[in-house]
């Protein structure tokens, strides 16, 4: 059904105007109100909601994305702000998580409700809609926000404090204490016209992450130790980013924030389980140098690998050359395949792109690269450090450090052993 067929049918259900409803179903849409509770919404607000006009009231984790309003009380984890842009307009936008005995669940909430951390609340008329897999409250005109002056017992932490591996895409209003590793001022093609940013990598005991700052903030130099306030998360590139945007806020702090220096080692196994790490290293057998490997041949445009000359994007172009070593390591637990960029491969192979390609030339064949590649490091155990993706083709670890493992062949065979029977116990407990 069009927006004009439910403001049609709405209109004839509730006996006012069309045009009327259209408008105000028209303005609950464009600020991503699904279509059924936006039509619950209005039922509610011409007087007639089908029922009592009471939206259940539920526990925290008994709602659902198929429930169109409800009554929940909790309280208040975190809160966000950020601005965005929507049909043309900005908008400032609240956000974050709410809380019970039952369950946490994330909400956005359209309109200032003055929400702080730590406050019991009861929202009535929340509305439910899916935001990445799970359902969300919204909080907007249709919703009535009670404080309560008897706070609610939860087992949760309050304020958002987190370290970088405790961070998961979705999260809202977080607070970071963590060094700033890598920093770098960039020019982007944003909303605007062109930008300027922040991109680089923070760092804390727990972990690295990359990190994006929107509207530069001073303080956010190279090696600098700062606490980050009202901080989101996003999924970029397999793995969470921090995002720093208009309204957060950061602070130096006077003691330094160690970490970082070394990625937190893992079985292949351990490190798949993750879904997707920003730093790791992982030690393994290289199986086998893949196809694609050795002297390759870029699109100009895009950066792709390009097939006889022919880019998936740009077509026919005129190919740059480039090393690289796509090689399968396998450590007994699993495998995965490691990506090795133009330094890393030059290292292995023992020259650059134009030692490579005149190689290639004297033996009229670009295979030859990847060959001499393959005899050198087939059959050896690798000490890997890198960025762990997981698509649909499997675990891909981008490596920014190739080493010769450099641990105790022993202790590593004794560590897997443990690890398989830790594994077959699990299996035989179940």
């Amino acid at each position: 059904m069009t927006l004009d067929d439910h403001a049609e049918e709405l209109a004839s259900a509730l006996g006012v105007d069309k045009e009327e409803v259209k408008a105000d179903l028209q303005n609950l849409v464009e600020y991503s109100v699904p279509i059924d509770e936006a039509k619950s919404s209005l039922r509610r607000k011409y007087g007639d909601d089908g029922g009592d006009g009471a939206p259940t009231s539920k526990p925290i984790d008994d709602v659902s994305t198929g429930d169109g309003s409800v009554t929940v009380r909790g309280r208040v984890l975190t809160v966000g702000k950020r601005s965005i842009r929507y049909q043309g307009d900005e908008l400032v936008i609240f956000e974050g998580e709410l809380a019970d005995e039952s369950g946490k669940i994330s909400y956005t909430a359209w309109d200032d409700f003055e929400l702080a951390p730590g406050d019991t609340i009861e929202a009535h008329g929340a509305g439910v809609r899916e935001w990445e897999g799970d359902p969300e409250l919204n909080l907007g005109s249709e919703t009535t926000v009670a404080f309560a002056d008897e706070p609610l017992d939860i087992p949760y932490e309050i304020g958002g404090k987190s370290t970088l591996a405790e961070l998961v895409p979705g999260d809202r209003g977080r607070t970071l204490a963590v060094r700033v590793a890598e920093v770098e001022e960039k020019v982007i093609d944003g909303r605007d016209g062109e930008t300027k940013i922040l991109s680089g990598v923070v760092a804390d005991e727990s972990g690295r992450l990359p990190f994006t700052d929107w509207n530069p903030h001073d303080g956010i130099d190279e090696d600098a130790s700062i606490r980050i306030e009202n901080a989101y998360v996003r999924e970029f590139r397999g793995v969470p980013s921090v995002n720093v945007a208009e309204f957060s806020t950061i602070e130096p702090l006077d003691e330094t924030i160690e970490g970082g220096e070394n990625a937190p080692r893992m079985s292949v196994h351990e490190a798949i389980a993750t879904g997707g790490l920003f730093d790791v290293t992982v030690t393994g057998s290289l199986l086998a140098v893949r196809d694609g490997s050795g002297l390759i041949q870029r699109c100009p445009e895009c950066g792709r690998v390009i097939q006889r000359g022919e880019c998936r994007a740009h077509g026919d172009v005129d190919g740059e050359d480039d090393l690289r070593v796509k090689a399968i390591v396998d450590d007994g637990t699993a495998s995965l395949t490691a990506v090795l960029d133009t330094d890393l491969t030059a290292a292995i192979y023992g020259g650059d792109v134009e030692d490579a390609r005149e190689a290639a030339r004297d033996a009229m064949d670009q295979e030859v690269v990847a060959d001499e590649i393959r005899e050198s490091i087939v059959g050896h155990e690798f000490r890997i450090r890198g960025t762990l993706s997981i698509d649909d083709y499997g675990a891909n670890l981008e490596a920014t450090e190739f080493a010769p493992r450099d641990d105790d062949p022993a202790e590593h065979a004794r560590t897997l052993l443990a690890e398989a029977d830790d594994a077959g116990d699990a299996e035989v407990a179940e």
